[in-house]
């Protein structure tokens, strides 16, 4: 008896089983997001105690984001060759232990490596995690179901400012860290016990298939003794598994403008985490005015991206793409005709509102990727994308400076205008875009009368 993986899992119940798989894999991009933003809420302490310039953390922030590139590309060679579930697993260890650790640095050279560390764990669990969810989640259900997952980096950094302004205060940085590190901790334990396999990942290795047998079982899909498993929609006659096997079957055009949207995508948004604050009170606005920006931009982008993903899942991945670019691109040149100091209510809504169509784009060029990579290179393209992405990150903390020197708050706005434009030209590009998904019942009646 032969079993198509792919049409079993996609024409299938999405069971809870399968969504309990995801909420763990959201929980686990949860903490990489939490981690990920406990250095910035640090820093303003470290300062004060060790005496330091701000300028003296610079090498800290910039190791961590090299560590989360170095991560993002080594992740999905490590979960295509290894397997999803320990590439998330190992993801969630890592970052947790060098995030426990830095509680006891002595210096910034020591919180420096440590962040590196960290990095390697925090690249990492975003593409293996993404993968995860896509492999366990019908093809109706994907779009929205890997968003929702991406959505919880910016939630993850909003639960880290709340955890910060109250064990700040009462066990310091050091304690910041302990704890924060422990979560994942303790995170990694649960997803020891109970975070099984990807089904498509077990289908082609057959000394697995009694594993995958057992885990079709859990999610209401039986299946006979003997069962032979192929994957027959994602089988394109690939000759390798690894980086080369991105640009073979006519793929290189899509990876290349992939690869193009993720970095221009978060230069822009690393922009925004890392200088909007500080543009802000450039302009005269108070730090708590400030930090305001940051949280509407955030708020903006958890429903930008949910409101994204379901346009995607309604009418596909490319006009919701473009006109999400183009709003992107539009909302920052038209904040330049805005006054801070005395619109500020309007500008920080601005603000929001263009965090809403940057991060809707952000988010979903993760199902893009997932649905542009068959099953062998999937973990591997996305996190190939991310890692691009992570040197435009790294970039805009260099960028964001200069930029905002040489030219205030008007070269800020159209460095992050022009960086969209860019993201919308890559995304045009790209051909295998995510089609039409779902119909509805009066629709699927007219195709079958017909």
């Amino acid at each position: 008896m032969n079993i198509d993986i792919g049409k079993t899992l996609d024409d299938g119940p999405y069971t809870m089983m399968q969504k309990f798989v995801v909420c763990l894999a959201a929980l686990s991009i949860v903490m990489d997001g939490f981690d990920g933003q406990l250095i910035g809420f640090a820093i303003p302490t470290l300062i004060k105690e060790w005496g330091i310039s701000r300028s003296a953390f610079a090498p800290a922030v910039a190791a961590g984001l090299i560590g989360m590139g170095i991560g993002s590309a080594c992740a999905g060679l490590f979960a295509d060759r290894f397997g999803r579930r320990w590439a998330v697993i190992g993801s969630v260890f890592i970052f947790g232990t060098a995030t426990c650790a830095i509680g006891l640095a002595p210096d910034v050279t020591t919180i420096a490596i440590l962040r590196l560390i960290a990095g390697f764990g925090i690249g990492g669990a975003l593409p293996s995690s993404t993968t995860m969810t896509a492999e366990f989640t019908p093809a109706r259900r994907r779009t929205l179901a890997v968003t929702a997952t991406i959505v919880c980096v910016p939630l993850g950094g909003m639960l880290a400012g709340l955890f910060s302004s109250v064990v700040l205060p009462l066990y310091g940085w050091r304690g910041l860290f302990f704890i924060g590190g422990a979560l994942p901790l303790g995170l990694v334990v649960l997803l020891f016990f109970t975070l099984p396999e990807s089904p498509r990942y077990l289908a082609r290795r057959r000394h697995r298939w009694p594993e995958l047998s057992k885990l079709l079982g859990r999610m209401s899909r039986p299946t006979a003794a003997g069962a032979v498993f192929t994957d027959l929609g994602e089988q394109k006659k690939e000759q390798r598994v690894g980086f080369r096997a991105l640009f073979d079957e006519g793929r290189g055009r899509d990876t290349l403008a992939i690869w193009c949207a993720f970095f221009m995508c978060l230069l822009a948004v690393y922009s925004a985490f890392s200088w909007l604050p500080t543009m802000l009170a450039a302009e005269g606005l108070s730090t708590q005015i400030a930090g305001s920006g940051l949280t509407a931009y955030n708020l903006g982008g958890v429903i930008g991206a949910l409101a994204c993903a379901v346009a995607i899942t309604r009418f596909g991945s490319r006009w919701p793409l473009i006109v999400c670019c183009a709003g992107g691109a539009a909302s920052a040149l038209l904040l330049l005709g805005v006054d801070v100091s005395h619109s500020t209510g309007l500008f920080i809504f601005g603000i929001g509102v263009h965090g809403m169509f940057v991060n809707a784009v952000q988010s979903t060029m993760y199902a893009l990727c997932a649905f542009v990579y068959p099953t062998a290179v999937r973990a591997t393209g996305t996190a190939s994308a991310l890692a691009f992405g992570r040197i435009g990150a790294i970039l805009s903390a260099f960028a964001g400076a200069v930029v905002i020197t040489a030219a205030g708050a008007s070269g800020y706005l159209i460095m992050l205008g022009v960086a969209m434009v860019f993201v919308l030209i890559a995304l045009v590009m790209v051909k295998g875009h995510i089609p039409r998904l779902l119909r509805t019942k009066t629709e699927a009646k007219i195709e079958v009368q017909a």
